[in-house]
């Protein structure tokens, strides 16, 4: 799943860097208004956290904007002001939760858990686990549970599965997964998705991924 930062507290970007990336997330970071506007129009994310406070601009102008042209990503507002109109003003411009500053990383990382569930319609997945076609996917502990048998899971593999999870039944071409799978200035390997999807297949089974020439993949499960 792809995240996209825009926090101008240095010190506070690299500790949710580093919480993001173990809970398997590939965030994009800015911390200027302009580029988050570039970003968002040239990639496709899960979720976004979004600072009020910007050099170059004002989070709850940006978000009124993006909502406007009709972006529907849940989007998390992030503020070191707590006031209640504050609050108010941060919904009424689109935002779906909001986070206080200062906060536990685990909070965020709950709250950004929550709202990818509720924009792909699995509200009942637990905070730790998804489980679909049979197949469960421990979100902590980076590993998948099927049946009786129990696999570890390489980041790659770990990132990749969520993304077939949380979008079952659905063709998704290898444009996209690519994309979601690397950071937005990162060198993208031309046949990753292809790799990864034979690791995942020769722990699932090589009918839960099926493969649409030319077109891209849909994920089946085993149920």
């Amino acid at each position: 799943m792809k995240l996209l930062l825009v926090e101008d507290n240095p010190l506070l970007v690299t500790e949710l860097e580093k919480q993001l990336k173990q809970a398997g997330y590939v965030t994009d970071v800015t911390d200027k208004a302009t580029e988050a506007d570039y970003l968002i129009k040239e990639s496709q994310y899960d979720c976004v956290i979004l600072d009020i406070g910007l050099p170059d601009g004002n989070g709850l102008e940006l978000l009124d904007s993006w909502r406007k042209d009709g972006l529907s990503t849940p989007v998390i507002m992030l503020t070191a002001r707590s006031q209640w109109h504050e609050k108010v003003e941060g919904f009424n411009a689109g935002a779906d939760d909001y986070l206080g500053k200062p906060f536990h990383a685990q909070e965020l990382l709950a709250r950004i858990q929550a709202l990818i569930h509720r924009a792909s319609g699995r509200m009942n997945s637990s905070d730790n686990q998804i489980t679909v076609a049979g197949i469960t996917l421990d979100v902590n502990e980076q590993k998948v549970m099927l049946e009786d048998k129990e696999y570890d899971l390489t980041a790659m593999e770990f990132r990749l599965l969520k993304i077939f999870l949380m979008s079952p039944k659905k063709l998704l071409s290898k444009t996209s997964l690519t994309e979601k799978l690397y950071q937005f200035d990162d060198e993208k390997e031309s046949n990753v998705v292809e790799v990864y999807v034979t690791h995942l297949r020769k722990k699932l089974g090589k009918t839960a991924i099926e493969t649409r020439r030319g077109q891209g993949y849909i994920f089946h499960g085993i149920a």
